[in-house]
């Protein structure tokens, strides 16, 4: 309840739950992958068409992007500044697993991390918002963005785009589902909530030779390990022991049989922080040592830091608005303070365009089997929608 406008929002979202959740299974049946979200933008256009909300393509076709008209924009009221609510729309490469009777009928893509609901929950905000239009005090503006699982991130082409320059939004608000909290709960937190993201692409070029005579040759696999403990020391020797950092190799592929020492090894990995300063930092450290390890083995070193998205940093101000409506919608026993991830969202991009919040979304139940985001047999309850789609609502009539 909204006591200002006396607004029943979840009672509208309750009311919608059974349109919130066709949406949320079309969608989920008909997956599709970062940056090709065609048929997806379609489906969400027509919509707000018979809903009667103007929006346009977010980003048009260029072919050496890989970009052919997805993700919309679209805005609700008048007024000179805007409140922006987001959802992103893309899935993963994943099979699933579910066994669902609505599951994906696109081979090997799957909504693994519910951006089918977050779509599903703007669709039914945006009626809500439609169907209460004359009590606005600014502009909405609705944000759904493709690629969000991709770098370089939906979010940074759409800033940079310029589509959004003229909206002069005041606030960015988006949600997450979160299988790891139960329904009915959100919760959120001022400052880092999400880390930065860098992807390490590693190819260590070496010298074939007989394993019997190693001298003959030079071992990648040798280089790989020493170049594999450097960075892996990274956070001991140059972080504050209080300073989240992760590094992780998560890909080494080289050689093929016993006796022959082989001519590369390719590895991949990434680094995150909260710590904008602090990535800069190690990325320059990286950059400055690993050729040197590498040689030291008499190997060549191809080293790329693909740079990703930065820490993902809630405004104050409307992070205690948003906890303000989730008390007033839930109650405050239900209403926490978020536990921050290391996970990325290409989210932060907004964060440093405007100020901005973002929140987790509980999605299961106690006695539900658990499965974590990016599982094949991701089973958050869709029930959990009334409460996003009614947070999403109430807060496009706030101040800013």
């Amino acid at each position: 309840m909204n006591s200002k406008l006396n607004i029943d929002f979840l009672h509208y979202s309750n009311e919608l739950i059974s349109e919130t959740i066709d949406h949320r299974r079309y969608l989920h049946r008909n997956p599709e992958l970062s940056f090709k979200e065609i048929n997806t933008t379609q489906y969400i256009s027509n919509t707000l068409t018979k809903l009667g909300i103007e929006h346009v393509i977010a980003l048009k076709s260029n072919p050496d992007n890989n970009h052919n008209d997805i993700g919309v924009v679209g805005w609700i009221g008048n007024g000179d500044n805007s409140i922006a609510l987001r959802a992103d729309i893309d899935a993963l490469p994943i099979t699933e697993e579910t066994g669902f009777d609505y599951c994906s009928q696109n081979a090997g893509i799957m909504h693994a991390c519910g951006h089918d609901m977050h779509t599903a929950m703007l669709i039914s905000a945006a009626k809500i918002i439609k169907q209460n239009e004359k009590y606005l005090k600014n502009k909405v503006v609705l944000i759904f963005q493709p690629g969000e699982e991709q770098l370089p991130g939906g979010a940074k082409l759409l800033i940079d785009s310029r589509i959004l320059d003229s909206l002069n939004i005041k606030a960015f608000f988006g949600q997450h589902i979160n299988p790891e909290i139960i329904i009915g709960k959100i919760a959120t937190k001022g400052g880092p909530l999400m880390a930065s993201t860098d992807e390490f692409h590693i190819k260590i070029i070496g010298k074939s030779t007989h394993a019997a005579q190693p001298h003959l040759g030079a071992n990648p696999i040798l280089a790989a390990n020493d170049l594999i403990n450097f960075l892996y020391s990274l956070p001991n020797k140059f972080a504050n022991p209080l300073e989240p950092v992760v590094v992780a190799i998560t890909s080494f592929n080289s050689g093929n049989t016993t006796n022959i020492i082989p001519s590369e090894a390719n590895l991949m990995g990434t680094m995150r922080t909260y710590n904008q300063d602090l990535r800069n930092e190690l990325k320059q450290i990286i950059s400055k040592f690993a050729h040197q390890i590498v040689q030291s083995h008499k190997c060549v070193l191809e080293f790329t830091i693909l740079e990703g998205y930065p820490p993902l940093l809630n405004n104050n101000k409307l992070t205690n608005l948003v906890m303000e409506n989730s008390s007033l919608l839930l109650g405050a026993e239900n209403t926490s303070v978020a536990e921050p991830k290391m996970w990325a969202e290409d989210f932060a991009y907004y964060s440093q365009f405007a100020p901005s919040c973002f929140w987790f979304l509980g999605c299961s139940k106690p006695n539900q089997e658990f499965y974590p985001l990016h599982n094949p047999k991701l089973n958050p309850h869709e029930d959990a929608m009334i409460i996003g789609t009614a947070m999403m609502a109430a807060l496009a009539f706030g101040e800013i």
